[in-house]
């Protein structure tokens, strides 16, 4: 059986961050055959400008170079004023029409219990991109702190298991992909 990749990206740019928390909370529970990695590289990428899309600069080229190289992706993002943070907008706006969102199975998370514009707003913009969003895995997990740690969320057998049954979903949609 091959190795299923899984890249997650957070939408939030803090250092510390419950997004980024809840992708490591994913990370430390994915079965043996299943690797988990968190990008780093939406903090890098300049303003998304149109006239740039055929020669895009290397961090854009790097970027869709592991969103290709992934077998499924795991989104984590906060809302912002009632909408998706900037960072991740303008991530996706680079992914537009270079295609490697195209039929790719995708999760979109949201750590907060207050907000539901921006993941309804993400996973509209996913679709729109030809992604393949997995319903099940993408799912609000209610988190009580904006700066909630992977060890809070793994020590709580509830968020957990909401985000074990994401996760599993996500990697069920992978590897039947391959």
């Amino acid at each position: 059986m091959r190795e299923i990749r899984i890249l997650g990206i957070s939408g939030s740019l803090r250092a510390v961050s419950s997004h980024r928390s809840l992708l490591a909370a994913a990370a430390s529970i994915v079965p043996a055959g299943v690797v988990l990695e968190i990008s780093s590289s939406i903090g890098n990428l300049p303003l998304f400008n149109p006239d740039l899309a055929d020669a895009a600069p290397d961090s854009v080229l790097r970027f869709r170079a592991e969103i290709a190289a992934a077998d499924a992706v795991l989104i984590a993002s906060p809302e912002y004023a009632h909408g998706v943070t900037g960072a991740m907008k303008n991530a996706l706006d680079w992914l537009v029409g270079s295609g490697e969102f195209s039929g790719k199975p995708i999760a979109a998370l949201n750590a907060s219990p207050r907000s539901f514009h921006a993941h309804e707003s993400l996973l509209e913009i996913l679709r729109t991109m030809d992604a393949r969003v997995i319903p099940e895995a993408s799912i609000r997990i209610p988190l009580s702190s904006s700066q909630a740690t992977e060890q809070e969320i793994s020590s709580d057998k509830r968020l957990i298991g909401l985000l074990g049954e994401a996760v599993m979903a996500l990697i069920e949609a992978a590897g039947r992909q391959g």
